[in-house]
């Protein structure tokens, strides 16, 4: 869908996603029940195919039984080649939204058209080494661009590049998000966010038990206004 609704009208909201596969590999239950805990509505799983990026995560089965162990809404990140062959597999799974690697296609609109034939949320991932303008083309067809900023440590330039799409989106009153996903706590939230970041897409942070991940959950509550007194934390919405 990806319209051109004014800003005003967009339907997503500012908001923090976590990444499930960021908690505990071998406690999917558990860490699922810790996302749950912060009063979110949608949780984001990265699979990996060790081709497109080093590394196997999970297939279709594992989000599959995600999508029904939960009431959140499951976000999936296609870190894989040709991710036109997964996409109606992992809508079939349950995922509600899924973003793809422009890197990874060799048809775009392919991917895109089979996407949004399974009525789920469609969005384009773009690699940290990737010019931002690459997805200009086809920001009218899509729910959501998500920019990585960089695993071990965000970027310089990724201020500048959300910056870069917010200024198109803004030019052209278009009504997609923006996602971010890397290396983000508190510091680099406080920075994203006012660049023209909707989405942030938080890994090992939110796990993490240290004063550093327990401000990120603070400011996740504070996202979603609820009270933290009342045991009630974050509502991102990615969907």
């Amino acid at each position: 869908m990806g319209s051109s609704e004014p800003a005003a009208a967009r339907w997503f909201m500012s908001s923090i996603v976590p990444s499930l596969l960021a908690g505990d590999f071998a406690r999917l239950g558990e860490s699922l029940e810790t996302v749950e805990a912060l009063g979110v509505s949608a949780v984001h799983i990265d699979v990996v195919d060790g081709h497109f990026r080093p590394g196997i995560s999970v297939g279709q089965p594992v989000v599959k039984s995600i999508c029904k162990a939960t009431r959140l809404k499951v976000d999936v990140h296609l870190l894989v080649e040709r991710p036109e062959r997964y996409i109606e597999d992992f809508a079939k799974a349950g995922a509600d939204s899924l973003a793809f690697h422009l890197e990874a296609t060799q048809n775009v609109t392919l991917a895109i058209d089979s996407a949004r034939s399974q009525g789920i949320k469609v969005g384009l991932a773009v690699d940290v080494a990737t010019p931002v303008g690459a997805c200009f083309e086809v920001l009218e067809d899509l729910d959501f661009v998500l920019l990585e900023i960089g695993a071990g440590a965000m970027l310089p330039r990724s201020l500048h590049r959300v910056a870069v799409l917010a200024k198109e989106r803004e030019t052209r009153g278009l009504n997609f998000a923006i996602a971010a996903e890397g290396h983000i706590g508190t510091g680099e939230a406080k920075k994203l966010f006012p660049a023209g970041t909707d989405i942030l897409v938080v890994g090992p942070a939110i796990f993490d038990k240290k004063e550093g991940g327990e401000a990120l959950c603070v400011l996740a509550r504070t996202l979603s206004g609820k009270s933290t007194a009342a045991g009630q934390e974050m509502g991102p919405q990615v969907h």
